[in-house]
C-alpha cells in the first residue's frame, strides 16, 4: 500500500483523482481503528525510557511466528496533524526506526504485499497509540487467497470482468464496523481471477456490476448488470466462503447471469453554498439480513449534472452523499430507497456538516506533599476519542461512523472533535500520567447558560449522560478536568479453600462515599490476568468497596461499559452488591497499594 496522503483536497482535482484519494482515506481510517498492533504500551504508565532525548519510534514487523517481513511499508503519523506522516520501509530483519519526532502520540501501521492486520481482538475496541522512546512490533498475518473462473452461460470465459470478495464477518463472527470492506480483481484472458491478502473470515464472491466507482474501461461492459454471486446467485442465495490465513480457497467458480440491473440517479449539492461547486461522493448501502453492508458508489464531479448508480438489483437501500471542504465532511440525511423492478430518478441529496465538540483540558494540581514532583500529563500526549452509542449503527450507514476519530489537544490544551455523523456519545481519554485521573467531563447547559444559578449547577455531567448530536451541531464550552491525586490498587484474587479459580473474572472498585455513588467517573473495573493478578491505575483518592465477580469471558470493555450512561442501573446494582460484601480500601492521593489480596465472590 502506497503511503497515504489525507484531507488535502484541492478544488480543481479531477473526479477520478479525487475518488480515488476518498478510497485510500477511507482504507487509512480502517487500519486505524481496527489494526491492533502487538506490544502497545499502556498509556496510564509513567516509563522512565521516555526520556527528552527520545525522539524516535522503532521496532520490527513479523509474521505470526515472528520471523520477519521484510521492505513492510510502516507508517508513523502524530495523531493531532491529518498529513501522512512519516514513512519507511522494513529492513532484511523486519526492524524499522523513524527519528525527528516530538512529543506527542502516534498511529503505527504496517503493510505488506499479500498481508493483512490480524484479526481484531473482540475484547479490545480502542486502537493502539504510542510515542517516542516506544519499541513497537507489529504482526502482520499473510492474507488468504479465493481463486476461480467467471464463464458466460454457455461455459465461455469472460475476460476483464471485475470480481469482488466481500468480507461479511471477521473471523470472531463479527461483522465490518465501518461498511463495505472488500476486494477486487478483474478476470484475465481465461476468465480467470485470483484475489489475495485476504483477512481472515467468510466472504461472499460477486462477478460484475458497479461495485466500485473505480471501474476500468474494459470492465464498464458489465457495470449495468446485477452482480452475479458465486456459484450463480442473486445475494440472498449466495455461497458463504470461508477464509483462512495463508490458505488458498480454490474454484469459487461463477456462472455469469449478466441480468440486468436498475439506475439510481440524481444530483447532490451542499447547504453551505448552494451554487457554489462542490465534489461529492454517493454511497448506496444496501440494507440486508443483518450483514455487513455492501456498497455500491458513485461520484458528481465539480459543476457535474448529476449521480448515477448502475447494476442496482431489486432491494432496500441506504443513499448518502458526502463532500469534503477545507477540514470536515458534510454528509446528507440518508434517504431510503426501494428499488422494485424500475429506475429510481430524480433522487436530490443536500448535504449539511458533520457535528462537532470543542472543548478544552484543564490540568487541577494537588497539594497534598506525597503527590510533589509526579509527571504531569503533556497535551501532545493525551487521547480524546468519541465512542457512539453503538445500539444506533443500524440507522445510519456504517461509513459514517469512520468519519469522526479521535483527536489531542493543542499546546493550550484546546482541542475539537470533528466530523462526528448524528447520534449520542460519550468521550473516552487516555494519557500518560500515573498520578492524574480524571475528574469531571462538563459542558454548559444550553438552558441555565443566562441564569443567576452557581456555575455548577449550570453545567451538564456529559461523563454520565450521552452528548447527543444532530448533523450541523457545534457544541463548545467541554472541560475535561485531569486532577493529580491518583492511586494505583496491584495485587491478586484470593480463593477460599472451597472455591475453585474460575476464568472470566474481573475485579472491580465502586465508591463508598454516599455523596460519591453516582459519580461515573468513580466505577473501575479490570480484568483479571491468568495468573490472579489484576492492576487498576488512575483511581481517584476516597474510599472504595471492592470485589472479584465473573464477568464473562466475551465481554467488551468492562470499564467502557461500566461507565456508559445508559448502565446506571447496572452501577447501583453493582454497588449494592460489593456493599453487601463489605471489602472496602481507602486509597490516599498519589498511594500505590501492591501485593493487595481481594477475596472471590464468586460461589
Amino acid at each position: 500500500m502506497k503511503a497515504i496522503q489525507l484531507l488535502t483536497v484541492i478544488k480543481n482535482k479531477d473526479a477520478k483523482s479525487m475518488v480515488s484519494w476518498l478510497a485510500s482515506a477511507f482504507v487509512f481510517l480502517v487500519l486505524v481503528f481496527n489494526a491492533v498492533p502487538v506490544g502497545a504500551q499502556q498509556l496510564t504508565e509513567d516509563n522512565s525510557a521516555h526520556g527528552p532525548n527520545s525522539d524516535a519510534i522503532s521496532g520490527r514487523v513479523v509474521g505470526v511466528n515472528g520471523q520477519a517481513i521484510p521492505n513492510a511499508v510502516v507508517m508513523v503519523r502524530a495523531l493531532d496533524t491529518q498529513s501522512q506522516g512519516k514513512v519507511t520501509t522494513s529492513d532484511s530483519d523486519g526492524n524499522f526506526r523513524v527519528s525527528g519526532l516530538e512529543a506527542k502520540v502516534y498511529l503505527v501501521s504496517a503493510t505488506g504485499p499479500a498481508y493483512t492486520t490480524p484479526p481484531r481482538d473482540p475484547n479490545n475496541t480502542q486502537a493502539n497509540f504510542y510515542r517516542v522512546g516506544d519499541s513497537v512490533r507489529i504482526e502482520l498475518l499473510k492474507g488468504g487467497v479465493i481463486t476461480g473462473n467467471v464463464t458466460t452461460p454457455t461455459g465461455e470465459p469472460i475476460v476483464a470482468v471485475q470480481v469482488q470478495a466481500y468480507m461479511l464477518r471477521d473471523i470472531n463472527g463479527k461483522r465490518p464496523r465501518y461498511g463495505s470492506q472488500s476486494r477486487q480483481k478483474l478476470t484475465d484472458d481465461r476468465g480467470i481471477y485470483r484475489i489475495y491478502g485476504l483477512a481472515p473470515g467468510t466472504y461472499v464472491v460477486a462477478a460484475g456490476g458497479t461495485g466500485t466507482p473505480f471501474s476500468t474501461q474494459s470492465s464498464r461492459a458489465y457495470e449495468t448488470d446485477v452482480q452475479t454471486y458465486a456459484p450463480s446467485a442473486t445475494r440472498s442465495t449466495a455461497r458463504e466462503i470461508i477464509v483462512r490465513a495463508g490458505e488458498e480457497t480454490t474454484n469459487v467458480d461463477i456462472r455469469y447471469r449478466g441480468d440486468p440491473g436498475f439506475t439510481l440517479s440524481g444530483k447532490a449539492r451542499d447547504s453551505r453554498s448552494p451554487t457554489e461547486s462542490y465534489w461529492f461522493d454517493v454511497t448506496l448501502s444496501s440494507i440486508n439480513r443483518g450483514d455487513a453492508q455492501e456498497d455500491l458508489s458513485s461520484y458528481q464531479s465539480y459543476g457535474g449534472e448529476g449521480f448515477a448508480i448502475y447494476g442496482v438489483a431489486d432491494g432496500d437501500y441506504m443513499l448518502t452523499g458526502r463532500s469534503y471542504f477545507g477540514d470536515e465532511w458534510a454528509v446528507s440525511e440518508s434517504q431510503r430507497i426501494r428499488v422494485r423492478g424500475a429506475d429510481v430518478t430524480g433522487i436530490e441529496l443536500v448535504t449539511k456538516p458533520l457535528a462537532s465538540i470543542a472543548g478544552r483540558i484543564v490540568l487541577e494540581p494537588s497539594k497534598v506533599a506525597e503527590c510533589k514532583n509526579k509527571r504531569r500529563p503533556l497535551f501532545g500526549e493525551t487521547v480524546i476519542t468519541p465512542w457512539h452509542d453503538q445500539k444506533e449503527s443500524k440507522n445510519q450507514p456504517l461509513f459514517l461512523w469512520a468519519l469522526g476519530g479521535p483527536t489531542t489537544p493543542d499546546k493550550e490544551g484546546a482541542f475539537t472533535l470533528r466530523n462526528l455523523a448524528p447520534g449520542q456519545y460519550r468521550l473516552h481519554t487516555r494519557f500518560f500520567a500515573r498520578y492524574w485521573y480524571i475528574r469531571s467531563i462538563t459542558l454548559p447547559s444550553p438552558t441555565t447558560s443566562a441564569s443567576k444559578a452557581p456555575v455548577s449547577d449550570r453545567l451538564q455531567d456529559v461523563a454520565k449522560n450521552w452528548i447527543a448530536l444532530k448533523l450541523g451541531d457545534r457544541l463548545s464550552g467541554l472541560v475535561l478536568t485531569i486532577a493529580e491525586g491518583a492511586a494505583s490498587l496491584h495485587g491478586n484474587v484470593k480463593y477460599s479453600e472451597t472455591q475453585k479459580p474460575v476464568s472470566g473474572l474481573a475485579v472491580f472498585l465502586v465508591p463508598a462515599e454516599t455523596d460519591k455513588a453516582d459519580d461515573t467517573l468513580r466505577f473501575f473495573a479490570t480484568r483479571v490476568a491468568t495468573d490472579g493478578t489484576f492492576a487498576l491505575n488512575n483511581v481517584a483518592p476516597g474510599r472504595y468497596w471492592v470485589s472479584a465477580k465473573s464477568a464473562g469471558e466475551h465481554e467488551v470493555d468492562l470499564q467502557s461499559k461500566l461507565r456508559f450512561p445508559d448502565q446506571a442501573a447496572e452501577r447501583a446494582k453493582l454497588r449494592q452488591e460489593l456493599a453487601a460484601d463489605k471489602i472496602e480500601i481507602e486509597l490516599a492521593p498519589c498511594q500505590n497499594v501492591t501485593n493487595y489480596s481481594v477475596p472471590s465472590s464468586v460461589r
